[in-house]
């Protein structure tokens, strides 16, 4: 009688036992092969097998390294759905500026040119047709400039590390975008209201944006605060008098009028904190993603006992300087005060890591 255990061997079994294993596995196979599952799902299946294997057998295992793969689907889900909502996102921006503009020129210009004094009707005009062509420049180009991205090709240009999504050479202070899948230099964030990435070579349009939306939107809630009141009050009823009659015209513009003090007081709020937020980024020379990257480095080498410092830090005014492209004193109007479409003052492949112990440029 022939056994058959962990350490038989094939060359001990007699021609009929090796005969019946061969049967016994060929029925096997085919049983296999008629409840092959679908490819989608054994891909799947495969991945996570693999993603187990790795987290398993990687010397270089962290809990940030755990962590993102955990949530890796999450990750995918988020940024799939801001890619598709991005478009969305731009009409709604689209529109709600539309409609502010259509209430200004047809009920509050009126009103200025009838119950203003001459010098104050100009004022009005001029800074808010400034203003509003702050607002629609700026943002026409920061979403349509392309952030800048990594050359592709063999160079020579220097890199600190390699991408892990694109498995390319990432310059300084270039990162991965998940919604772009691609890497953004010098990125910021990717911002889903502009439907583009943030970075070196729109950073500036859309902080010029931002703070001209957020003027616009204060100028706005200042100027229309008192019509404001008024048409709360005409719209307003007590229990104890009655409503006071108003035509369908008078209606609509008192409503109007609330509409747009709520959505420009809102808005004035919600980005001007984020305005003066990235001011303080650029004073200090940082992107909101290399905020993250210096805290934690300024952590890591305090418990060591030593000091962090931005290598990209050149001094409050050098950063705006660097920032806005101002080489000369005339820039502070051609290209700030004025909408101008001149490019950064670097490349963004190479950066100057040494601080300045003086001006840039002596304006």
């Amino acid at each position: 009688m022939v056994q058959f255990g962990p350490r038989c061997r094939m060359r001990w079994c007699p021609s009929s036992v090796l005969h019946l294993l061969r049967c016994v596995r060929s029925r096997s196979c085919t049983r296999r092969g008629k409840s092959r599952l679908p490819p989608w799902i054994r891909e799947t299946w495969a991945y996570i097998l693999l993603l187990v294997q790795s987290l398993c057998f990687n010397s270089l295992t962290d809990s940030d390294v755990v962590f993102d793969s955990v949530f890796e689907p999450v990750f995918w889900t988020v940024d799939y759905v801001t890619r598709w909502f991005g478009t969305v996102f731009v009409c709604l921006v689209v529109i709600l500026t539309s409609s502010i503009l259509a209430i200004v020129y047809i009920i509050l210009l009126p009103l200025v040119l009838n119950t203003y004094s001459p010098p104050w009707i100009a004022w009005h005009i001029c800074y808010g047709h400034w203003n509003l062509v702050m607002i629609v420049f700026h943002y026409y180009k920061s979403a349509r400039t392309s952030p800048g991205y990594p050359p592709t090709v063999k160079n020579d240009s220097p890199f600190v590390a390699v991408c892990k999504k694109c498995i390319m050479p990432k310059p300084a202070r270039t990162h991965h975008c998940g919604i772009c899948n691609r890497c953004i230099l010098k990125m910021d964030h990717h911002c889903p209201w502009l439907n583009n990435c943030v970075g070196h070579f729109n950073h500036r349009y859309f902080f010029s944006f931002c703070l001209s939306m957020t003027l616009g939107c204060v100028y706005c809630s200042i100027s229309g605060r008192n019509l404001f009141l008024e048409a709360y009050n005409a719209i307003e009823t007590n229990y104890q008098t009655p409503a006071p009659h108003y035509t369908f015209k008078e209606k609509m513009i008192n409503k109007s009028i609330i509409y747009m003090w709520v959505l420009t007081s809102t808005v004035g709020v919600a980005l001007g904190a984020l305005t003066f937020w990235h001011a303080v980024l650029i004073s200090r020379g940082e992107t909101s993603i290399e905020k993250h990257i210096n805290s934690k480095e300024t952590k890591r080498l305090a418990n060591r006992g030593r000091v962090y410092k931005n290598p990209f830090n050149y001094g409050r005014l050098n950063n705006w300087k660097v920032f806005l492209g101002v080489e000369k004193r005339s820039h502070w109007l051609t290209r700030v005060i004025l909408p101008s479409g001149h490019p950064p003052l670097c490349d963004g492949l190479t950066w100057d890591i040494l601080p300045f112990k003086k001006d840039l440029m002596p304006v």
